[in-house]
């Protein structure tokens, strides 16, 4: 029997200045949805099943950026993407541009188990959801009053910033009402501050008693995005990955994780180099994202856990048979 372990994430790029009660929230909603996952691999569930619940209930809180709780496209309105991968014949189903399912990771899976084709978007995904007979709700129902405001600041700083990759001079712009004190260090990612950051995407890689791995991941994308917008999390290879050797879940600048195909990598250079899971994160973070801000969980077919990120902090927590638990923020 191989050794089960679970990693889960709320994103990365966190503003330093989060709030301690923000901090806490965020641990507390982490570690709830990592017991599930525990809980259920205790009970013999497969890898493929606890991926899509635990990210099922980070879909359901609205702590993270992923169903209720997205970030608001410039209309002001929700479209949110996921992807699910079983490492077992690298199967996948992934979604675009959903507006109404109430967790599309169930949605991705149906695609994936009930489809003939891997990907769905927009109005046709909505309408195999219907098909399919799966939970929708009204657009409003993802919007938070957080975000709304969030939102506000957003199209305030873009009005100063044309181009993410152009540092923040001072705290003489609109932008500078999101939060004045990181700008003299240039966080910024894909344009906006990282105070006015949406908590990112959430993700879940795992493997099972039996050595299979899967993992998952749901967004709502960025914050004042053009509407249309497709990130890395529906993008297979890019923002998920699994197969027999590992299963890896990405999260953060989401051109940048498509221009590496991040969450592959990882996989491949296992594969082609023979280097174990932690030095494979450790080397694609480093090495694969050029300029980019992005973080990445993953499992191995053994058991192990592994995770990295090369901007300010990932939200994230792991357990493993053994009895090892935690969760995390910083370094």
């Amino acid at each position: 029997m191989a050794r089960w372990a679970i990693a889960i994430h709320g994103g990365a790029g966190v503003d330093p200045n989060l709030p301690e009660q923000k901090q806490e929230e965020a641990k507390r909603v982490l570690a709830r949805c990592l017991q599930a996952g525990v809980d259920l691999l205790r009970a013999g569930a497969t890898a493929l099943d606890v991926v899509e619940a635990v990210v099922r209930e980070l879909e359901t809180d609205p702590f993270f950026n992923s169903g209720r709780g997205s970030a608001l496209t410039r209309r002001g309105t929700v479209e949110m993407e996921a992807s699910i991968m079983d490492g077992r014949g690298r199967r996948c189903g992934a979604v675009s541009g959903v507006s109404t399912v109430k967790n599309p990771v169930s949605l991705a899976r149906r695609v994936m188990d009930k489809s003939p084709h891997s990907y769905l978007a927009f109005d046709g995904a909505e309408e195999f959801a219907r098909e399919q007979g799966l939970e929708t709700v009204d657009n409003s129902y993802f919007i938070t009053e957080d975000n709304v405001g969030m939102l506000k600041l957003a199209k305030e700083a873009n009005t100063i910033l044309f181009d993410y990759r152009i540092p923040l001079t001072g705290a003489d712009t609109c932008s500078a009402l999101a939060g004045a004190d990181n700008h003299g260090n240039g966080m910024v990612m894909n344009g906006l501050p990282i105070s006015i950051y949406a908590p990112e995407t959430v993700g879940c890689a795992v493997v099972d008693s039996n050595g299979f791995c899967a993992a998952a991941t749901s967004t709502g994308g960025l914050m004042n995005k053009m509407t249309g917008r497709i990130g890395d999390s529906p993008l297979i290879g890019s923002g998920t990955y699994a197969c027999d050797l590992c299963a890896v879940s990405c999260t953060g600048e989401g051109e940048a994780i498509i221009r590496s195909t991040l969450a592959r990598d990882v996989a491949a250079v296992m594969e082609y180099k023979g280097l174990p899971l932690q030095e494979a994160v450790d080397y694609c973070v480093k090495e694969r994202l050029d300029e980019g801000f992005a973080g990445l969980i993953a499992v191995s077919k053994s058991g192990e856990v592994a995770y990295g990120f090369n901007c300010t902090g990932m939200f994230r927590g792991c357990a493993t048979e053994d009895g090892f638990m935690e969760v995390g923020i910083w370094e």
